[in-house]
């Protein structure tokens, strides 16, 4: 005889977890209290969305469902932003909650939500156990669900008076991986396709790679001479520097680059959904039929055609399609192998920062600065906003698992996917990026940083505005500045409050001894940047924006 909690804590323990993120509740006090005995080692946050952030960042480095768990009502609510995060970015995450007991149920109990309603279209499935006894069964359906086709979050409710009950209950056995491999009448398509193109090009994108992967995809793309491009935000899925990367697919994208995907007469899709950012609002591959031949990988079979309808489509995981692909080589040089060497020295024009900018401090020496010391394996993240930029278009990525950014746009990532980042790779440099609003979204978790020795460094890049909005703001209604100033804390101070390390750098010289001192104290590090609002793109300022419009 069991509780509901032992018997969640066992069947977490057969699916391979070995870390938790949470915020306590009473709800779950039965959970927390198998927790005690536990090898699981619990990530206590201090703010749920954190915590359910932390969780997706897990999710996304590792391929793994991070798990989080969170009390009923506001505790709930909160983390439903690292739950849209989750959704959005196709990345597993099981959320627990603590429900309000049975009896009390459909009474607006004390923070009763009702989370298949609330989750429901947010969330791949959202279920509430009401038999402890049917826990090993919901728990290990719930790793399939999360990581099968395209991966997502889970959301299980967990009644209080459930958790507490005593029960019988067979073990808990693991989940079964499900792979979906390409046949080979598709890949023979793919190949007739390939040799009868003149101007190919492939978009990597999505969750469900690993390192071999990655290794395999290089190596398609050496064999086939293929011009290779990664979506938003899934920039370590190739190595920047290699000669057959064109660029990022993403906002802001290289005026050159969107002209060789438009003018391309095969794209090949693998693994991503191709959404709003990443084909620049439906322009780049029409909706829903593109100009171009496309072929699209995914390993959901709802996605293909969902919102595309492709010449060609292979229901694959990425790993599945490429470990196929890569036995297949052309039987003569491509016809476009002169052209992709092209397509990387326009990426590489591309991603050289500006030297110089308005204010005392230029961001564009810091990423040149930043590129020369961060090893290979660093991993960075980062929220949303202008600053965010500067990360996705100067930085050099080469490796895979480097890299934890929402493709949702949602603000105050960064931070709590470092606390994250750095719990699993201790060993590995990791530096959060934030604006001063993205930061205080979820700065918090700074904290748990200090609390669990997580030496991160976050760069809080501070122009006193919601800088994307008031260059919106300035496009369209230029001088009528309202609701998008913002008065901050000194951020170096506030590092050394919670008791990690903080430096101010108000000229682009202070930068790198403020960032090697930020390394070398081994604490968690705040780096505060100021930074004129005028420099709020890598080419253009506010007054040129106001100006133009």
């Amino acid at each position: 005889m069991k509780t509901g909690g032992q018997l969640i804590v066992d069947a977490l323990e057969a699916n391979d977890t070995d870390r938790i993120y949470c915020v306590p509740g009473e709800s779950y006090l039965a959970v927390l209290d198998a927790l005690h005995d536990s090898p699981i080692h619990t990530i206590v946050c201090r703010q749920e969305g954190g915590a359910a952030m932390m969780a997706d960042c897990h999710g996304r480095l590792t391929g793994k469902p991070g798990i989080c768990f969170v009390t009923r009502g506001p505790g709930a609510t909160n983390a439903s932003a690292g739950i849209h995060i989750a959704m959005q970015d196709s990345v597993p995450v099981i959320l627990f909650i603590g429900q309000v007991a049975s009896h009390a149920k459909e009474r607006e109990a004390f923070q009763e939500v009702d989370y298949k309603r609330f989750f429901g279209d947010i969330a791949k499935w959202v279920v509430e156990i009401d038999d402890a006894a049917r826990i090993p069964e919901f728990v290990t359906r719930a790793f399939a669900v999360a990581t099968s086709g395209r991966p997502g979050p889970v959301v299980i409710s967990l009644p209080e008076d459930m958790l507490t009950s005593l029960v019988e209950a067979p073990a808990a056995l693991p989940h079964t991986p499900v792979e979906t491999r390409p046949g080979e009448a598709e890949l023979d398509a793919l190949e007739k396709l390939l040799g009868k193109a003149k101007r190919p090009f492939v978009i990597l994108g999505g969750t469900r790679w690993d390192d071999d992967a990655v290794a395999r995809m290089r190596a398609i793309a050496e064999a086939w001479s293929l011009p290779v491009g990664c979506s938003f935000r899934r920039q370590m899925l190739f190595d920047h520097l290699h000669p057959n990367y064109a660029g990022d697919v993403g906002i802001g994208i290289n005026p050159k680059l969107a002209m060789a995907i438009k003018q391309a007469d095969l794209v090949l899709l693998i693994g991503g959904r191709m959404g709003e950012m990443p084909s620049s609002d439906y322009t780049l591959l029409k909706s829903p039929y593109p100009d171009q031949t496309l072929v699209h990988v995914h390993a959901d079979a709802g996605e293909l055609g969902r919102v595309y309808r492709p010449a060609l489509a292979i229901n694959a995981s990425p790993s599945a399609f490429v470990e196929a692909f890569a036995k297949r080589k052309p039987t003569a040089t491509p016809a476009w192998a002169d052209e992709t060497p092209k397509l990387h020295a326009a990426y590489l024009d591309w991603s050289t920062p500006p030297e110089s900018g308005p204010g005392s401090v230029q961001m564009g020496p810091i990423m040149n600065y930043l590129e020369k010391v961060l090893p290979d394996d660093a991993i960075l993240t980062n929220g949303a906003g202008n600053y965010a930029t500067w990360v996705h278009r100067f930085h050099r990525s080469r490796r895979f698992a480097t890299q934890a950014a929402p493709t949702s746009g949602s603000m105050g990532y960064g931070t709590p996917a470092a606390v994250a980042a750095k719990d699993l790779y201790p060993d590995r440099t990791v530096v959060a990026f934030a604006g001063d609003g993205c930061f205080l979204m979820n700065g918090q978790e700074f904290a748990t940083a200090v609390q669990y020795d997580l030496p991160i460094v976050v760069v809080v890049v501070n122009n006193g505005i919601y800088g994307t909005i008031r260059m919106h703001q300035e496009r369209e209604y230029p001088g009528r500045v309202v609701a998008t100033d913002l008065k901050n804390p000194d951020f170096a101070a506030l590092a050394r409050a919670y008791g990690g390390h903080g430096e101010t750098v108000e000229k682009t010289a202070d930068f790198a001894p403020a960032f090697e001192r930020a390394r070398a104290s081994g604490k968690p590090a705040i780096v505060e940047i100021r930074l004129d609002p005028e420099a709020i793109t890598p080419t253009r300022t506010l007054t040129q924006i106001r100006d133009k419009s």
